[in-house]
């Protein structure tokens, strides 16, 4: 049982085709630059969400990651990049190998701005590189239309030059000005995690994507009271409805996730992660 505004198990997540009903060139509701775990949040309560980055993270630089929560022991900082993205995926988040270029405002009087009804705010300009076609997201042009963007680099900001509204900080490093919930000047614009100077620590700076999701979930008028899925009863034998977000599931679908859960880890970490270990550009030939 699941609340009014919860997708079920099997629209948003890995039997999901994110492609089947949608127009593959049509507008997103989010798209997030840079970043992975905003994306779990919004794409699960069911908005259009496009993850762009070109696989440069910081992250993919440290040697084993020891202070994630959940890994007594650390864990191989790509090993965790990848479940981090396969996990946004399931969700029902696409993902673009491409660079942002370039973030502009646009309006109905623009040529790429929204069509009269929809709620278009942005274009997101990207750049593709060397990036295959592999039929799925890369497929998109090289710009994106969109309602809500979250800027997740880590101190990139050119991208953002020509936002009218936004407020850029130079502290030896640039940073982009927001409110604790990642809101900037630009109503629809977010920046997440080390772009608003959260400290340089990967938990702190994935917690702060997923604030900044369920923020754009509340701006969205979502009705979204938390994701969460609870036991068979746990509202409706109070007497209550199953609020936006939640989830309620029996004790063998319960049974049957968990075993999911525990079989994907067993066959994700049965082997080295195959990556080569990376160090500081200034070090590389």
């Amino acid at each position: 049982m699941s609340g009014d505004e919860a997708p079920a198990r099997g629209e948003a997540g890995a039997d999901r085709d994110p492609h089947a009903d949608s127009d593959p060139n049509g507008p997103r509701d989010v798209v997030v630059v840079g970043g992975l775990s905003a994306a779990v949040f919004t794409a699960r309560q069911g908005l259009d969400t496009l993850v762009i980055d070109p696989g440069e993270s910081l992250l993919r630089r440290n040697a084993h990651l020891e202070n994630f929560p959940g890994f007594p022991l650390g864990v191989n900082a790509r090993q965790l990049l990848d479940l981090l993205g396969e996990q946004a995926g399931d969700a029902g988040a696409d993902r673009l190998d491409a660079r942002a270029t370039r973030v502009s405002a646009v309006g109905s009087g623009d040529a790429d701005g929204p069509d009269p009804g929809d709620d278009i705010r942005f274009v997101v300009e990207v750049d593709r590189g060397d990036a295959n076609d592999h039929g799925d997201a890369n497929s998109r042009g090289d710009a994106i239309r969109t309602r809500y963007v979250v800027a997740a680099t880590k101190n990139e900001v050119g991208y953002l030059a020509d936002v009218d509204g936004i407020g850029i900080l130079d502290r030896g490093k640039s940073y982009v000005d927001t409110d604790e919930r990642g809101r900037t000047g630009v109503d629809g614009l977010y920046a997440a995690g080390r772009l608003a100077e959260k400290p340089h620590q990967a938990a702190v700076c994935a917690g702060h994507g997923a604030e900044v999701g369920v923020t754009i979930l509340e701006a969205d008028d979502r009705g979204f009271y938390h994701d969460w899925v609870a036991p068979e009863g746990y509202f409706t034998d109070r007497g209550r409805q199953v609020p936006p977000g939640c989830e309620e599931i029996g004790d063998g679908e319960r049974r049957e996730r968990e075993e999911e859960s525990r079989e994907a880890i067993r066959e994700r970490f049965a082997a080295p992660h195959p990556d080569p270990q990376e160090t500081h550009p200034s070090l590389e030939e």
